[in-house]
């Protein structure tokens, strides 16, 4: 059973090292590509909340005033992520912000190697096309039409989402289970008519017995040269 954690940050500003904090932590479970569980938490960051951030997601100083500290989740937290994969778009920013926060309370630091950068995967498979979650969605056919802000764990739901794409699409394994589709891309796939594809005869290619004797020569060659040939070892062939 493979299982990654899609997760998302919503944060004060660009930098933990100018004193930058979490506010929002969302994670979407995926197992065999298929959405399982969800966290959210919202974090009290310790610091005002500059206005053109909140611009951004929507969090104000009063909506987290009264919610716990990182050191009071963070345990919850790396139970949920557990040890397996993570999965982030634009994973180096989420991971700076979280190892932040982690080396702060002093617990050990989550390593690089862990987290697929979604938006290098995008890069890749599409190269010089927009990569950004919104066009992600738009190419996919991903109903995005909630995001008027940037939220934690709506981004990580829109993101799974992306990411079973990315990946190949919800059916990745030969299955005869009937289930409902995990995404709106998927969906949209299996809803069209299959296209109709022509049949035709099977068709032979018979071989002129002058190439044959030919051929027959040329295996032989290779026996006497090699002292084994495997095509003369499996099917010798009939010269007439």
């Amino acid at each position: 059973m493979a299982r990654l954690i899609i997760l998302d940050t919503e944060t004060t500003g660009f930098d933990p090292n100018e004193g930058h904090r979490i506010v929002e932590i969302g994670c979407v479970e995926l197992i065999d590509m298929r959405q399982g569980e969800s966290r959210q938490w919202y974090i009290n960051p310790e610091r005002e909340i500059p206005q053109e951030a909140i611009e951004i997601h929507g969090i104000t100083n009063e909506k987290v005033q009264d919610s716990p500290l990182f050191a009071n989740i963070a345990r919850e937290f790396l139970e949920f992520l557990g040890e397996g994969q993570l999965a982030a778009h634009n994973a180096s920013f989420d991971l700076r912000f979280l190892n932040a926060e982690l080396e702060r309370c002093g617990r050990p630091a989550i390593a690089p190697e862990r987290a697929i950068d979604t938006v290098t995967l995008a890069r890749r498979k599409f190269p010089g096309s927009p990569a950004s979650l919104d066009a992600l969605c738009k190419r996919f056919g991903i109903d995005n039409s909630q995001r008027t802000y940037h939220g934690a764990l709506l981004d990580a739901h829109l993101l799974a989402e992306v990411y079973v794409e990315l990946a190949g699409g919800a059916q990745f394994r030969l299955s005869f289970e009937t289930a409902a589709p995990t995404t709106a891309g998927s969906a949209a796939r299996r809803a069209q008519p299959p296209i109709p594809r022509p049949t035709r005869p099977r068709r032979s290619w018979p071989i002129p017995p002058d190439e044959e004797k030919l051929h027959a020569a040329y295996l032989e060659k290779l026996q006497k040269e090699s002292g084994d040939c495997v095509w003369l070892r499996l099917e010798p062939p009939a010269v007439s």
